[in-house]
């Protein structure tokens, strides 16, 4: 649901990070607001509303759930607690935006996207950059300007330090650098070449945790087409990708995480022309949450919807099981 102005409440499940340093700020700078958040201790939760300007605060999630004044929940809690209280919002009648990846498998998605669907609310996966400008104007040069793209490469990673009890490190709540930067990679693949038709893929867990520290994945197509990506913890900051056409390519660096003070870039060869696009600073959280706030108030289907969440499960799936198998496998 949503008021009458179409301006949004949103509550917020949880005290992460990315909830403080980007969403809530860009919430706050748009025409929406942030009535209150909630957390499994309601003094971290009073200290945290404190210190972001937040109204209320609440010491369960089930408690904001119940709040009259919420209009849509924000979901930054670990990845292997999205679908649950995504489901719990839905039930309240709260339209969602959930952080990627939506589930901690493709089936438990579709069981996500179905019950969103059948309460009647708003689900958007929170996968920021495909609302960043720029990525808009490459899907753009891909679709007129590049002739058949025979292959996409791509890659996050970045240096997890050592934290105790890292959730990002924690195989019960669907941790690994697969699931938390790896699914931006296969983002990408999956909106440039489409759905594969198999996966092959290493893993390693260099800090004997239960889960990928450091992923390599090769994505195959029927007709010839192949993608590569890679995710880790291990190394310094790397996130970008790079298409190949018959035709040219395009390369784009700070790829995912696209800062929001900083002009961005784009680069290109194409039909023997060479250039270099500039885009001026923008939060791209703001525009997903602009984006969010348009599709609840119309009525209108997210870009990223339930079926590109499914979808790019499906694939992180493939990928899992291959590193587990040590082969390859079809993605079903």
């Amino acid at each position: 649901m949503s008021t009458q102005d179409d301006r949004l409440t949103f509550g917020v499940l949880g005290t992460a990070g990315i909830a403080r340093k980007a969403v809530i700020p860009a919430i706050a700078s748009s025409d929406h607001a942030v009535g209150a958040v909630a957390s499994r201790d309601d003094d971290r939760a009073a200290r945290f509303a404190a210190e972001l300007s937040i109204p209320r605060s609440y010491g369960s999630y089930e408690a904001l759930l119940a709040d009259d004044e919420i209009d849509a929940v924000y979901v930054p809690l670990p990845n292997g607690l999205h679908a649950e209280w995504t489901m719990r919002a839905a039930d309240a009648g709260l339209d969602v935006l959930c952080e990627k990846p939506l589930a901690s498998d493709a089936a438990e998605a579709r069981e996500v996207v179905d019950h969103c669907a059948d309460r009647g609310v708003t689900l958007m996966e929170a996968f920021m950059y495909r609302y960043h400008p720029r990525t808009e104007r490459v899907l753009e040069l891909v679709d007129r300007e590049l002739d058949d793209v025979r292959t996409v490469t791509a890659t996050f990673r970045f240096p997890l330090y050592d934290r105790p009890n890292d959730v990002r490190l924690d195989p019960d709540l669907a941790g690994g650098s697969l699931m938390d930067v790896g699914c931006y990679p296969v983002s990408i693949v999956g909106a440039v070449l489409g759905s594969p038709d198999r996966a092959y893929a290493h893993a390693n867990d260099t800090r004997g945790a239960g889960v990928d520290t450091e992923l390599a994945g090769v994505l195959e197509y029927e007709d010839g087409r192949s993608a590569r990506i890679a995710s880790g913890f291990d190394t310094r900051l790397v996130q970008r990708y790079r298409i190949d056409a018959t035709n040219g390519w395009i390369a784009v660096d700070r790829a995912f995480d696209a800062p929001a003070d900083e002009p961005v870039e784009l680069t290109y060869e194409i039909d023997g022309r060479r250039g270099v696009e500039t885009f001026g600073p923008v939060d791209q959280y703001r525009l997903q949450v602009d984006r969010f706030a348009d599709c609840v108030a119309a009525g209108e289907t997210p870009l990223t919807d339930g079926a590109s969440a499914i979808e790019n499960m499906r694939v992180i799936d493939a990928l899992s099981e291959s590193a587990a198998a040590g082969d390859a496998v079809d993605i079903r």
